[in-house]
């Protein structure tokens, strides 16, 4: 069974930097299609990056065009976490993050049907 748990998020102030971890257990396969999205409140989940974790590499990153520039994702393999590392962070990336793994090709990457496994979110509160 696919778990995720992601931590690491808390309070920071405006123009500072975070590194989210998703720690991953019960992969089957050493390629995984993976992503971050996030959640505001009162907002709908959305898409913040996917990419390939593979062999603790990750390739085929793909962000928003909110975090293009400032976020990046990475994976220990050793850890079997994923990261992102989240810099001049802006009040509007104020949120809960989660990490995902896609189960489903049947629509976009960019949508949260196309993921199956999900962890249980760490908050990221920025001040401005």
């Amino acid at each position: 069974q696919v778990q995720l748990a992601e931590s690491g998020g808390g309070l920071v102030q405006a123009g500072g930097s975070l590194r989210l971890s998703c720690a991953a257990s019960g992969f089957t396969s050493s390629t995984n299609n993976m992503a971050w999205f996030r959640q505001a409140p009162g907002k709908e989940r959305e898409f913040v990056c996917a990419f390939t974790w593979s062999g603790g590499s990750t390739y085929y990153a793909d962000y928003a065009a909110s975090v293009k520039g400032r976020f990046t994702v990475s994976g220990d393999n050793a850890k079997n976490t994923v990261y992102l590392q989240m810099n001049f962070l802006k009040s509007e990336d104020t949120a809960i993050y989660y990490c995902a793994r896609r189960g489903t090709y049947s629509g976009s990457k960019y949508s949260t049907d196309q993921y199956d496994s999900w962890g249980q979110g760490t908050q990221v509160t920025v001040s401005s």
